[in-house]
């Protein structure tokens, strides 16, 4: 992949203060719109979201890479720049109706329930699906990845 000069440079910072050796994965930001986008990072950044769940359609149709297990990504913000690094820790595949409560409150938003991710997660794959053409239901596969933030 081919990124911008400043995302890159954004990597090679990290490297030369943590010595890690390696490259990133992908760089992107959590949700489909600016204001989204900011909101999320803030929570990486705060250290209340440590977990993401990405539906497997979406991804295929989108062209994303599947997470992997120890890899580095770069969070980018609501004007595609540089916000954190994260390193993922987990990676699971299930049925959307079959998210558990655990992973919901890593997800960080809102009051942390089942009840909320369930409600503002559907909000999104049925708007996700209205863009890319496709219909949600809950017996859908997601990718529930669990991640730490690394930097800064």
């Amino acid at each position: 992949m081919k990124f911008e000069k400043e995302i890159t440079d954004y990597w090679k910072t990290f490297k030369k203060k943590t010595g890690i050796m390696g490259d990133f994965q992908d760089a992107w930001g959590f949700g489909d719109n600016p204001e989204l986008m900011e909101e999320l990072l803030k929570l990486v950044l705060e250290g209340k979201k440590r977990a993401s769940t990405t539906l497997v359609k979406e991804m295929e149709i989108e062209g994303y890479p599947r997470p992997k297990f120890g890899a580095y990504n770069i969070i980018l913000n609501g004007s595609g720049k540089p916000g954190a690094i994260i390193k993922t820790t987990s990676v699971r595949e299930v049925k959307f109706r079959d998210v558990d409560e655990e992973h919901a409150y890593w997800e960080g938003e809102d009051e942390r329930t089942l009840e909320a991710y369930r409600r503002e997660h559907i909000k999104y794959y049925e708007r996700r699906g209205q863009e890319l053409g496709f219909e949600f239901n809950e017996d859908m596969m997601v990718i529930l990845e669990l991640f730490e933030p690394v930097y800064p």
